[in-house]
């Protein structure tokens, strides 16, 4: 088994960003759409989806037990023998719709928009690479705008609560991970058909907490692109958090969160309270 980037690692060392069907993507991706857009899934893969900085890293290296774990790019992700395991960060409109056709599971993984933007802000800030996020208020309008890489957070973490309904995706949320590993992690073992016995289910939980993976170099690329991230500035692995807001901000983006835009899931969700709240 592998686990495989659809597009290529270097994406995150450019700054130039491209655009495609109106939604801001690094330019590599917009270069080879075409490609991106015709990739074949096959029924067995696995594609794990999230906002940019959601949470993709801690949550995939749940897995890492399981699924032998390194980057690749395009071609070699064609290549690959199957199983294979993909992450991106696309909205769910953008997903090569071979996806759909051979009924793939999916895991998407969706994080509090507050903690989200922090984070978000952060990376950007650390980053030499990436465009200047400005102050936190420049960012915030960014990121309220679509303004930012992989668009509108909004938009991203609706298109997917929408599409799991009629596809085979399992939408979780990083704060319920945070909150109760051990459960989140079974619900994946159950989604993908696999049993865990408890020893690999503890040593799981104790690899991926936030403690172990600070400090972990596979996780927070202190040893991958020296020169370009800047751990003095912010390290990659860090908390993101709400009470980072004065008031005035805080007021400001509860209007783009609660306003008539307002992600809320089904009433018969067992979710619905975390999807009405992901948003603050």
């Amino acid at each position: 088994q592998a686990f495989l980037q659809i597009t290529s690692r270097n994406d995150m060392l450019l700054s130039e960003m491209g655009e495609v069907q109106g939604i801001p993507v690094t330019k590599p991706t917009s270069t080879i759409w075409d490609q991106v857009w015709n990739f074949k899934a096959r029924p067995d893969d696995l594609l794990v989806a999230t906002y940019a900085k959601a949470g993709l890293c801690q949550n995939l290296e749940s897995r890492s037990v399981l699924i032998k774990s390194y980057s690749a790019g395009l071609k070699l992700a064609e290549a690959m023998p199957s199983p294979r395991t993909m992450k991106t960060h696309l909205p769910v409109q953008l997903v090569p719709p071979s996806f759909w056709e051979q009924n793939c599971k999916i895991i998407y993984v969706a994080r509090n928009a507050k903690d989200n933007l922090v984070s978000y802000y952060h990376f950007h800030r650390m980053n030499k690479v990436l465009p200047d996020p400005g102050t936190i208020e420049e960012f915030m309008e960014q990121f309220m705008n679509g303004e930012v890489l992989w668009g509108s957070w909004y938009d991203h973490v609706k298109g997917w609560w929408k599409a799991k309904d009629k596809h085979r995706i399992l939408y979780l949320f990083y704060e319920d991970m945070k909150e109760n590993p051990k459960r989140e992690i079974q619900k994946i073992m159950k989604f993908l058909e696999k049993d865990l016995d408890d020893e690999v289910l503890n040593k799981i939980i104790y690899n991926t907490s936030f403690e172990i993976m600070k400090d972990n170099p596979m996780a927070n690329y202190t040893k991958d692109f020296v020169g370009v991230m800047d751990h003095s500035v912010s390290p990659f692995m860090r908390k993101g958090t709400e009470v980072y807001y004065c008031s005035t901000q805080n007021a400001h983006f509860g209007n783009f969160l609660f306003g008539p835009r307002r992600f809320q899931g089904s009433n018969n969700s067992s979710n619905c309270q975390r999807a009405q709240t992901i948003s603050g």
